[in-house]
């Protein structure tokens, strides 16, 4: 059909509306370029002079003004107060998948003085006319429900079948799975990231929330959810409850409880399960602000005079401000008395330096280790089989509560059993993974002891590394209560963790004074 321009002056203005469902079909297909040429064809063949175009890629579940490019259609008929339009769809579908919408957006349309058109369907202001035009609408509504729900029951037998298949927590991608569908895998670098904040919070290396937060927020590996680049303590909190990372997949609204899932954990369920503990103790203060990467030792060292723990911070000068810490205990005779930031962390340097073991001392060291690790390598198979004999008597148990719910009929004691399933279902998943990755050393002994070895080795290669969580590691690993530091003398005697009194690593003398002791 040729386009009728006998009356160029009476030429009908015209906006043409093009819809597809999700940002996926506008990105892999070309569905919306495809409407957009059907509308402009059906406006030359019908005369009209198409003004603009309104693209969505949304569904809106229906309504229209959850979609963009709807709002901004009707917003571009409010500016042309008088004038009137033709509005073209490609398809009735893309105008309105739910009847009570439909009928609401042509009333929002006609208000405006704005006529619809379709290349698939001619729309009649007869009584005929509406009929039709409802019962397509309605059709549409159903199609659209029906569609929902069986995503929705795919969704809900995959989660039974062990899949996850919500959104992809951070750390995880999507991939094709030869089980068909997709299935998780872990998405470098930020799973690393993610393993090692929530391990961290497990063994306690992370103390808090807030150091997984700030651990967090100083790699650029792990996405920030606010535009100054920090994490909020909300995402904090779910991130350490998403059993996904775990292994497991649930979905409490759809009544599917806690199961081992096809994907891999990041960390292990027995780990998880620490986490969930470390939660449940209670809430505790946050570490303190001013415990600033500028002043490692802010916190650690007292007063050798009043046993205060000293304060520290920057001091303005003529020209540029200096790092100072402060004795700050009033009635002390020290009181407002200042020591360099270089002197302290200078001294508390030299002292891990005088920690450092002699060769023989290091080989005996690690030969102790060897035998540990081989004698524990002994008790694997026993191990095992204890795990395993544990995971029987739970599986035996849950039969049990099952046998006896089932004849049970109260509401309340059907939830408590519930309950009590869903406990000893993780306790036997907990016990059979135990079984599984004891039979097989994970690292050898060189891996598993690289670091502590290297540590034991030299304690100031650590600190000198610059890196803030790493120093204060240190701390929590050399000294078991405060540093006790003197102006005159430097650090004093000082009681020394574990690791170190159990190797005699620190014998005689004072370390204050420069004389660690030969070791």
């Amino acid at each position: 059909m040729k386009p009728d321009f006998t009356n160029f002056g009476a030429v009908k203005r015209a906006v043409i509306y093009c819809r597809v469902s999700s940002r996926k079909q506008k990105t892999d297909g070309s569905g919306l370029n495809s409407q957009e040429q059907r509308c402009r064809k059906y406006a030359l063949e019908h005369g009209y002079l198409v003004e603009a175009v309104f693209p969505d890629d949304v569904s809106g579940g229906g309504d229209f003004m959850k979609r963009p490019g709807m709002v901004a259609l009707l917003n571009y008929l409010d500016d042309q107060i008088g004038e009137e339009f033709v509005v073209i769809f490609d398809d009735l579908k893309r105008f309105a998948r739910d009847t009570e919408f439909h009928l609401a957006l042509r009333r929002a349309l006609r208000q405006r003085n704005a006529t619809v058109e379709c290349p698939n369907f001619k729309f009649e202001d007869t009584p005929e006319g509406k009929f039709v035009e409802t019962i397509l609408a309605a059709t549409g509504t159903l199609e659209r429900e029906q569609n929902g729900r069986q995503v929705l029951q795919k969704m809900h037998a995959r989660v039974e079948s062990g899949f996850w298949v919500f959104r992809a927590p951070v750390g995880y991608k999507y991939v094709k799975s030869q089980r068909g569908g997709k299935e998780l895998v872990a998405d470098e670098p930020a799973a690393s990231v993610v393993k090692e904040a929530l391990e961290g919070y497990a063994t306690g290396r992370l103390s808090s929330q807030t150091e997984v937060r700030r651990f967090l927020e100083a790699n650029p590996h792990f996405p920030s959810d606010m535009p100054n680049g920090d994490i909020r303590p909300q995402t904090i909190v779910r991130l350490l409850g998403k059993a996904v990372y775990a292994g497991y997949v649930s979905a409490p609204a759809w009544g599917i409880s806690l199961r081992d899932g096809h994907h891999e954990g990041l960390i292990s369920k027995a780990t998880y399960e620490r986490i969930q503990e470390r939660l449940n103790e209670g809430v505790y203060a946050a570490r303190r602000k001013d415990i600033h990467a500028d002043f490692p030792l802010r916190g650690a060292v007292c007063c050798a005079s009043c046993s205060t723990p000293l304060t520290a911070g920057w001091c303005k000068g003529k020209r540029q401000k200096y790092p100072y810490y402060f004795y700050r205990k009033k009635g002390c005779d020290l009181h407002g008395k200042m020591i360099r930031r270089s002197k302290i962390e200078s001294a508390f340097l030299d002292m891990l330096k005088a920690m450092s073991p002699t060769e023989k001392l290091f080989e005996l060291a690690i030969t102790m280790f060897r035998d540990a690790w081989d004698q524990k390598a002994a008790q694997v198979t026993n191990t095992v089989a204890t795990y395993r004999t544990q995971a029987l008597e739970v599986e035996k148990t849950i039969a049990g509560v099952i046998d006896t719910a089932s004849n049970v009929s109260n509401p309340r004691l059907i939830e408590t059993f519930e309950k009590r399933l869903e406990e000893l279902e993780r306790e036997k998943l907990v016990l059979l993974e135990k079984a599984k990755k004891s039979a097989v050393p994970r690292y050898t002994f060189e891996q598993l002891f690289e670091h502590c070895i290297r540590f034991l080795a030299s304690p100031c290669k650590l600190w000198e590394s610059g890196k803030f969580d790493l120093q204060r590691l240190v701390l929590r690993l050399t000294v078991s209560e405060h540093l006790v530091y003197c102006r005159e003398r430097g650090f004093l005697n000082t009681n020394f963790a574990l690791p170190i009194k159990a190797l005699g690593m620190v014998s005689g003398g004072h370390v204050g004074d420069g004389a660690a002791g030969e070791i």
